[in-house]
């Protein structure tokens, strides 16, 4: 009942505030002469905190910096930010008091899967900037946002567009005629598959394809399928972490000898101890993607200057914390936009059309490209390579990076 009573408010409060001309709002809430306003709901207390914390302190790290430096335009910008402890229904309640109390000029940094989808639709139809989402939900996939649809700027991969890029990397690394996928029935795998059919599609390459449910331990049917297939190339594991380990292992198992590629998701030392096993006998490669790079983009030893420059910023508690690199990219970009409008007057509209200008660089590497009404979110990304050292007994795991951060016209070379 609470949250049917919670969808109802927000249908209403949609209806109120276009009656109200807030769908074609001109852009000046939250904006005066000295001020811009911002904002966003994340988890900081309960379950989600190691993620929401760090986030929202590189978040502020990043503002401080700016106003530090006199703002934009002489403009500070004042960031509010409430927790939503990673619940649906106070992710509602919580945005909307932001646009409609608040009256923030743009959210920065929409956090979690729960409140980015609940509130979708409502922000689309207020026309409300939202700059980086800390999910990659597949509904924000969109490489032809038009209207209020364009005030949606996702950065982190989403998993469309992660597909396509697997699928990039499978054609330069291997030259194949045929893919296979194993895919979850769920928003990552389903979205991997949608990605990989799109690119699949445009490069001429056929996709042999087998579903497995979310929730399930065995997936030996899907994997003997794929490897009873001699027309398969190489095989896409479509899934988040968990069900991406059962996939290797049944792979495995079924005596796969082709070339494995999986999400960014399962790109941490932890993923390849569960699999170490597999992937010490060399039967076959793993791979995974990267969208950030803290290394020196030269080549030399030690991080780069970015990356200073961001562990100089924040507290030292979070300077080697994924979670705070996201929350500093996404104040970075709220900012560029800024940037791009200048001396012009700031609205929705201006800001918009700034960031749709050109491609907008995200530190530590890689590009977004918002350029007419494309809405994927970074397809920039480094290739990198599982592997299982054992000295002595002793067994270390690593993510070798194979190929540099590169968006699918440099990995393809068209």
């Amino acid at each position: 009942m609470k949250k049917l009573l919670a969808t109802l408010v927000l249908t209403v409060a949609l209806f109120t505030l276009a009656a109200c001309g807030g769908g074609t709002n001109d852009g000046t809430q939250g904006v005066t002469d000295d001020t811009i306003k911002i904002g966003n709901t994340a988890a900081t207390s309960g379950g989600f905190a190691g993620v929401g914390v760090p986030f929202n302190h590189a978040i502020e790290a990043y503002i401080q910096r700016v106003n530090d430096d006199g703002g934009i335009n002489g403009r500070m910008i004042e960031f509010i930010h409430y927790d939503d402890e990673f619940n649906e229904e106070l992710g509602i309640s919580y945005t909307q008091e932001l646009v409609e109390e608040d009256k923030v000029f743009a959210l920065v940094g929409h956090f979690g899967t729960p409140t980015v989808g609940a509130t979708r639709d409502y922000l689309n139809g207020i026309g409300i900037p939202r700059v980086y989402y800390a999910t990659g939900v597949r509904a924000l996939f969109n490489p032809d946002a038009e209207g209020n649809e364009r005030s949606s700027f996702p950065v982190q991969p989403i998993f469309d567009a992660e597909g396509e890029v697997i699928v990039a990397r499978a054609y330069d690394e291997y030259d194949v005629d045929t893919i296979g996928v194993i895919y979850t029935n769920d928003d990552a795998g389903l979205g991997i598959l949608n990605g990989a059919e799109i690119r699949a599609e445009a490069l001429g390459i056929d996709l042999v394809t087998r579903q497995v449910d979310a929730g399930e331990i065995d997936y030996s049917a899907a994997a003997n399928a794929l490897v009873g297939n001699d027309d398969v190339d190489v095989v896409i594991a479509a899934a988040n972490q968990e069900p991406a380990k059962i996939m290797i292992q049944a792979l495995h198992t079924a005596g796969n000898t082709k070339p494995v590629f999986t999400s960014y998701v399962s790109a941490d030392a932890t993923f390849i101890e569960d699999v170490s096993e597999e992937i010490a006998s060399e039967q076959f490669p793993l791979y995974a993607n990267a969208w950030i790079d803290i290394m020196d983009p030269e080549g030399e030893m030690g991080f780069s200057d970015e990356y200073w420059d961001f562990a100089g910023a924040v507290d030292e508690e979070w300077s080697a914390n994924a979670y705070a690199m996201a929350g500093w990219i996404a104040a970075h970009f709220f900012v560029e936009g800024l940037r791009r409008v200048g001396e012009d007057e700031l609205t929705w509209t201006s800001y918009i059309d700034a960031l749709e200008e050109s491609p907008v660089n995200i530190p530590f590497g890689g590009v977004v490209n918002y350029e007419n009404g494309s809405r994927v979110g970074t397809q920039a990304m480094a290739l990198l390579k599982a592997e299982v050292t054992i000295v002595d007994e002793d067994e270390t795991y690593n993510w070798n990076n194979v190929r540099p951060i590169q968006d699918i016209s440099e990995i393809i070379g068209n």
